[in-house]
C-alpha cells in the first residue's frame, strides 16, 4: 500500500506542474488558452498546499508546547 503524498511532495508537483503548463502556453502549437488555465490551476493548488503547510506548521508547534487546542 502506498503511503499518501505529504504537503511537501504535493507542492513540489504543484510547482513542477505549473512550469509545464507556462512552457507549453508559449508554444505556438499548442493551445496556450487552455496551458494557461492548466497553470493557473496549478498555482491555485499549490497556494493552497503552501496554507496547509503553515497550518501544519502551526498546529505542530501549538503541539509541542503542550497546548490544548
Amino acid at each position: 500500500m502506498d503511503e499518501d503524498p505529504t504537503t511537501q511532495e504535493l507542492r513540489i508537483a504543484q510547482v513542477r506542474r505549473e512550469a509545464h503548463e507556462r512552457e507549453r502556453a508559449g508554444r505556438p502549437e499548442e493551445e496556450p488558452e487552455q496551458h494557461d488555465r492548466r497553470a493557473d490551476k496549478a498555482a491555485y493548488l499549490r497556494e493552497k498546499l503552501e496554507e496547509r503547510a503553515a497550518a501544519e506548521r502551526e498546529a505542530d508547534a501549538k503541539d509541542s508546547r503542550g497546548r490544548p487546542d
